[in-house]
């Protein structure tokens, strides 16, 4: 089953972190993310949009999907780009949860310009 099809699950007490093996095997899957490594990993995308309400609206669709998956991602808003930062706070790194979010953001429909 791909990633996007699945659903987000909470971390029981005590889960550790993804390996950084399990955090490549599904890094891979997405599309224009970045792999951050430093400090607490997370996985990280920026989006720039033509018009500021346009972010506007991705980081609303985005919060809405991530709401209910009850996975919330930090989002940062800036004119015109949006970066999204996903990590299980929880656990203090990656969870599976990170990987399914991002998925299901690569599908949503993207802007076109």
């Amino acid at each position: 089953m791909d990633l996007y099809q699945r659903h987000c699950l909470p971390c029981k007490n005590g889960t550790p972190p993804m390996t950084e093996v399990d955090e490549d095997t599904h890094f891979k899957n997405l599309v224009g993310w970045e792999l951050v490594r430093t400090g607490t990993h997370m996985i990280r995308k920026e989006m720039k949009f033509k018009k500021y309400l346009e972010g506007i609206a991705y980081v609303s669709r985005v919060g809405a999907m991530a709401d209910e998956e009850n996975h919330h991602p930090d989002m940062h808003i800036f004119y015109k780009r949006v970066v999204v930062e996903l990590s299980t706070h929880a656990i203090g790194g990656l969870s599976i949860n990170d990987f399914i979010l991002a998925a299901k953001i690569d599908k949503m429909e993207q802007p076109r310009f």
